[in-house]
């Protein structure tokens, strides 16, 4: 099996080394990572500016791995159109510091990469941990945690089109409550503005985490699910249209601009 490591925080985060270590149990793996720290950066693509792509050996003599300047969309792209001689056979983006959580998905580079593997036909997971700091962080028990996960998730094979989001718990292995098969809780606020002032009176605007303080949740959602200590699965679909709803909208606006 050959998998495609991407993340948003750049090629030097320790997660991607973690992600790495556990995938040369599955089989082969390649690494495009950006240069530098991308968070929440979307689904942007790098237009106007080329992309510089550097070899590097940061993962051992067996895994080919390129930093680019752009973004984790960018580094999916370049590594299925140009970077990977063979179509990879599954996209894993991660692992992130952080949760990704609801609405994050809308505005996460991680998730972006993995919805770009899903374009291509590519099935994608991305793996984030339930810890907002580097500080005194360990991977062993998340690596743990994503092995278990991970392994059936491959025997049992993702469909092509399909993308999945986990999210870890940082916790042991003894101490997690299970894997919730969740779906996302999009009534959640996480990111809020908070107004500053600087010493002239200018108001500014900061956004801020509100992880932490979030006391309600949809019982059965991804946050709850995951502030019990649960392995959080969130499968989702990449389609841009909606089936189901293409001859709705083609009632209503079947005679509108039509001329005779």
């Amino acid at each position: 099996m050959k998998f495609l490591v991407t993340n948003n925080e750049g090629i030097f985060a320790p997660g991607v080394a973690a992600v790495v270590e556990v995938l040369q149990h599955f089989g082969q793996t390649y690494v495009v990572c950006p240069d530098q720290e991308r968070s929440a950066i979307s689904h942007a693509i790098t237009l106007r500016e080329p992309l510089k792509v550097t070899s590097v050996t940061l993962f051992g003599a067996n895994v080919q791995a390129w930093a680019v300047n752009g973004t984790p969309a960018d580094c999916v792209k370049l590594g299925i159109e140009v970077l990977v001689k063979e179509k990879p056979d599954i996209v894993i983006s991660g692992m992130n510091i952080g949760p990704t959580l609801g609405r994050d998905v809308f505005y996460s580079g991680t998730m972006a990469a993995a919805a770009e593997a899903a374009l291509y036909q590519i099935p994608a997971i991305a793996v984030s941990i339930d810890r907002l700091s580097l500080k005194d962080i360990s991977f062993k028990e998340p690596k743990r945690l994503f092995y278990d996960v991970v392994e059936p998730l491959l025997t049992n094979q993702i469909p092509p089109g399909l993308f999945v989001n986990i999210n870890l718990p940082y916790v042991t292995k003894e101490d997690c409550a299970g894997i919730a098969v969740t779906p996302l809780d999009l009534t959640v606020s996480r990111y809020q503005y908070v107004g500053l002032n600087d010493p002239y009176g200018q108001v500014y605007y900061w956004v801020k985490d509100s992880l932490r303080e979030l006391s309600q949740f949809h019982e059965e959602g991804d946050f709850a699910k995951l502030k019990e200590g649960h392995v959080t699965v969130t499968p989702l679909e990449g389609k841009v249209s909606q089936k189901k709803h293409i001859r709705k909208f083609e009632r209503f606006l079947k005679n509108i601009l039509v001329h005779n």
